[in-house]
């Protein structure tokens, strides 16, 4: 599998804010259960940059500061670049299942290199089970909300053509703009290429669900694009998802990925992850993603609406 080196790590500062106080501490003080929700101490969450990601690893930075934590952040470009030092240097990732079982699959030893795509997300962890192990990586609850890559055209040319759905791209010559590790993904340009018979002449490296991607393919530099299926955009831009027929998406359920060591010294992260892991929706996602897609509101101010709006911030 071919895969690009990403140098460019972006950094969101520490976020810290004060622990819950007042009556709620002494409601815990005389609690011995042993039950730990709250605790304290440097965090790194580490995200790739897309505003969907962006906007879950804002969430878990507001949700941990409030809990007493010190969070940092770091954005990047690609899976590939966090994973380096997931565990290690990097704690806590906001993550899809499918995407983080079939990145350690393609890259242990242990795997076998071929996309894992059984059953529903449940399933799918579960089948990379020995592989997060063996990487020192813990999946929490996983969300009822999900979201795959899917693939975009123009609704002028996807008219012009009768394309629908991906198949009908079948020995067409086209230019891919996508995330820059799209090259040899069973789920990007590989899977493209080997499932559906589209002849991928080059990819553009512009990003996942991005501005650049959109237009790109607007211009017709670019002949299909990738976004994702809660891109609450494509409709105003006149772009339209075509239909992933053959199924080569695995299930991307909403999960956080911790790294071991670091759970076992704070237990009480998986309550707080969880809990906003179950406050999510498909639905509610996709409409998290027009707010900063349509309305251009910033990933840090959506999350703390929706947290408080929840009642988990």
């Amino acid at each position: 599998m071919v895969r690009r080196s990403l140098a460019a790590v972006l950094s969101a500062g520490a976020l810290t804010l004060a622990a819950c106080a007042g009556d709620d501490l002494e409601a815990s003080a005389g609690d011995d259960s042993g039950s730990e929700t709250s605790g304290g101490g440097p965090v790194t969450i580490a995200s790739q940059s897309f505003p969907e990601a962006a906007l879950m690893a804002s969430m878990y930075e507001l949700l941990l500061a409030d809990a007493g934590y010190e969070p940092t952040v770091q954005l990047v470009d690609s899976r590939d670049a966090y994973m380096a030092t997931f565990p290690g240097d990097v704690d806590v990732v906001p993550e899809y299942v499918g995407g983080i079982v079939n990145f350690l699959n393609s890259t242990s030893d242990q795997g076998s290199g071929e996309q894992l795509t059984a059953g529903d997300g449940e399933e799918l962890a579960e089948a990379g089970q020995e592989l997060l192990d063996e990487a020192g990586i813990e999946l929490l609850e996983l969300s009822e909300a999900t979201d795959t890559n899917a693939y975009f055209v123009t609704v002028e040319r996807a008219e012009e053509e009768g394309w629908e759905a991906l198949s009908d791209l079948e020995g067409e010559s086209v230019v891919l703009a996508a995330a820059p590790d799209c090259e040899g993904r069973l789920d990007c340009e590989a899977g493209l290429r080997e499932e559906y018979g589209i002849d991928i002449t080059k990819v553009l490296p512009l990003g996942y669900a991005g501005d650049q991607t959109y237009q790109s393919v607007i211009d017709g530099e670019s002949d299909l694009g990738q976004t994702s299926t809660t891109d609450g955009t494509l409709e105003s831009l006149g772009l339209v998802v075509l239909d992933d027929d053959q199924e080569i998406q695995p299930a991307q359920n909403l999960v956080p990925a911790v790294a071991e060591d670091f759970l076992e010294q704070n237990e009480g992260v998986a309550d707080i992850l969880n809990e906003l892991m179950a406050a999510l929706d498909t639905e509610t996602l996709t409409e998290l993603n027009g707010r900063m897609a349509v309305d251009r509101e910033k990933p840090e101010d959506v999350a703390r609406d929706f947290l408080e709006s929840e009642g988990l911030l």
